[in-house]
């Protein structure tokens, strides 16, 4: 295990989603955020698990070029029914079409995260894997979920930390933040593992 990290070490998150924040703010670390701008197409023939842990990767590894004295967390999230990868709908008429795809059906979703230290060059990474059931409801309970929470900016038209949670018959995964797009549990292991301390009183 590498030597802990000076005090003042910068942590950030490579990301713009108001939920990995909300997530990262329940471990009271003080981090800051930079957002890269990246084409996130999946290449030919990639796996959506192989897409997630790459666009993870390469969020951090450019956010590094402007801060290579920090420690970088890099996230990217892709959802996949019956062999279909769903993106973000961006609006209702989308989304609609989206819950129906899925609704009685089983969607996995590809939570990757890494875990970039700029300085030493080392990377961590995880695909985290959720495998999600929807209920099976008529199209008025789909639109009116939606019409609601306009979940608009989420792949598979769903906040699972919200009022999505009446949408769903079952969850299946080792770590429950992973559905919302920053796996909890997996970070705090590579944060120690990269020498950052959890508990510190401040």
């Amino acid at each position: 295990m590498p030597s802990s990290l000076p005090a003042k070490t910068r942590l950030i998150l490579a990301s713009s989603s108001p939920y990995r924040r909300a997530l990262l703010d329940r471990l009271r670390i003080p981090f800051e955020i930079i957002a890269p701008a990246l084409d996130e197409t999946p290449l030919p023939n990639e796996t959506p698990a192989a897409t997630a842990l790459r666009l993870a990767q390469a969020k951090a590894r450019k956010v590094a070029l402007q801060a290579p004295d920090a420690l970088i967390i890099g996230a990217d999230q892709v959802a996949l029914c019956e062999g279909r990868q769903l993106g973000k709908p961006g609006n209702h008429a989308n989304a609609l079409v989206q819950l129906q795809s899925m609704r009685g059906r089983m969607i996995e979703f590809h939570s990757a995260l890494c875990v970039y230290d700029a300085r030493r060059k080392t990377m961590q990474s995880a695909d985290i894997l959720t495998q999600v059931r929807l209920r099976d409801l008529p199209d008025e309970e789909l639109d009116a979920y939606l019409r609601i929470e306009q979940p608009y900016d989420v792949a598979g038209s769903a906040k699972a930390e919200g009022l999505g949670i009446a949408l769903l018959e079952s969850v299946q995964s080792h770590d429950p933040t992973a559905l919302i797009g920053l796996p909890l549990i997996e970070l705090t292991q590579m944060l120690r593992a990269a020498g950052l301390k959890l508990f510190t009183v401040r």
